[in-house]
């Protein structure tokens, strides 16, 4: 299995042509081309012909980078929906992807909006998965994986049912706005008749190129994110607890994953007013470079043993870098993509604003369960945030060319 599939260049003058419209994609790479003798303009930091391609061995969003606009979005299947019928929609929605990654019109023939015209693909990515109650919908109960069961309740958890759960979960990402809702808009079309949608949230970050370090973002806390995340691309290791890889799992799940998301709203009102070395204990690491507390820069190992001559540990007992680490999680490691979201004020008049935490994982019982119980016991952060949704979901491997996203559990 490779992380970065072949890239097929595309004209210019095909992308425009065809309405620019946004990727859906499932692959690794991006490439960026521009006409013989055309000049660059800047963009902001987006590279509007910057592509990745729909088929692959794994879905793109999962390894690709975090493009800055992502809208997170889960549908429930409408009644009567029956096995052929899912198979449509995902047939449907694998076309689309594939057309859109090409940069044509999402359906062969029919007219578009033109919402992302002269946009180009942007980056986008577009990954789907499938919730438990998929499963149960479609007579399909004895292939649901046992991964795929509900997360337990944690302390202090204040979901809302209404943005939590979902049949069908779909994540879009991309470097531009227009071309990340006009990608969803383009696959909510496509299902009526079908499924409904559940929610949506949408999130953001800082632009490709705009200075942040690589894999990383600031979240609205003001500290850097992601810094301990795993490199499953040169580490097999990481790797095979990111992906399913084992030999046993189902053809139609090797390749994939699991995905864990979270809404959870930060208390901005009341940590912003925190002096800026309670927030860094708080974190385990500086505000300015993202350091551990214990010295060096931001990927600088964290000594969880260093103390004080007095003989207080340097990362406090309740640091959240000290309690998520997978030293005291027998290992549990996830891969984190989350976005910022800022969703204005409350009828409280504070503001609603936070993480939408994604976390990518081989099995979420090894993975997220284990470490948000930990966290949940103790956090420094917990006083400062608030879950509020809550999903899982199963992901199914990428497409062939010619194939659509979970044709082997649909049609198997």
């Amino acid at each position: 299995m490779t992380d970065r599939p072949a890239v097929t260049p595309l004209r210019r003058r095909t992308l425009l042509g065809a309405g620019g419209l946004a990727a859906l994609a499932a692959g690794g790479a991006v490439l960026t081309t521009a006409a013989p003798g055309e000049s660059t303009r800047d963009t902001g930091g987006r590279e509007p012909e910057a592509r990745i391609p729909f088929h692959g061995p794994t879905q793109a969003g999962i390894l690709t980078r975090r493009q800055p606009h992502a809208h997170l979005a889960a549908l429930d299947l409408l009644p009567g929906v029956d096995r052929p019928l899912a198979a449509g929609l995902l047939r449907a929605w694998s076309g689309a992807a594939d057309r859109m990654s090409r940069g044509e019109t999402p359906v062969e023939g029919e007219a578009d909006t033109g919402v992302a015209l002269g946009a180009g693909p942007a980056a986008l990515t577009v990954t789907f998965g499938f919730g438990p109650e998929f499963f149960e919908r479609l007579g399909l109960t004895a292939a649901r994986p046992e991964a795929l069961g509900p997360l337990p309740a944690f302390p202090d958890d204040r979901l809302d049912p209404a943005r939590s759960g979902g049949d069908l979960f779909v994540q879009v990402a991309a470097d531009d706005p227009l071309v990340a809702v006009h990608a969803l808009r383009a696959l909510q079309r496509l299902t009526r008749g079908t499924a409904l949608t559940r929610w949506v949230m949408s999130g953001f970050t800082r632009p490709p190129g705009a200075g942040a370090p690589d894999g990383t973002h600031r979240n609205l806390m003001g500290q850097l994110d992601g810094t301990a995340n795993p490199t499953p691309a040169g580490d097999p290791a990481h790797r095979a607890r990111i992906l399913v890889t084992a030999p046993d799992a189902p053809g139609w799940l090797r390749g994939g994953s699991y995905v864990v998301l979270r809404r959870i709203r930060m208390l901005l009102d009341h940590w912003e007013g925190l002096p800026e070395a309670h927030r860094e204990q708080a974190v385990g690491r500086r505000v300015s470079d993202g350091a551990p507390l214990t010295g060096g820069t931001e990927h600088t190992p964290v000594d969880l043993d260093a103390a004080r001559p007095d003989g207080v540990p340097v990362i406090a007992t309740n640091a959240h870098i000290r309690l998520a680490a997978p030293r005291g999680n027998a290992g549990a490691t996830m891969l984190r993509r989350g976005w910022s979201y800022h969703d204005g004020m409350r009828a409280d008049r504070t503001v609603d604003a936070g993480m939408l935490f994604v976390a990518w994982q081989t099995d979420p019982r090894t993975g997220f369960v284990p470490v948000q119980h930990r966290l949940a016991r103790g956090d420094a952060l917990s006083r400062y945030l608030v879950h509020e949704a809550s999903a899982l979901f199963v992901v199914p491997a990428g497409a062939a060319p010619g194939e659509y996203v979970g044709q082997a559990l649909l049609e198997g």
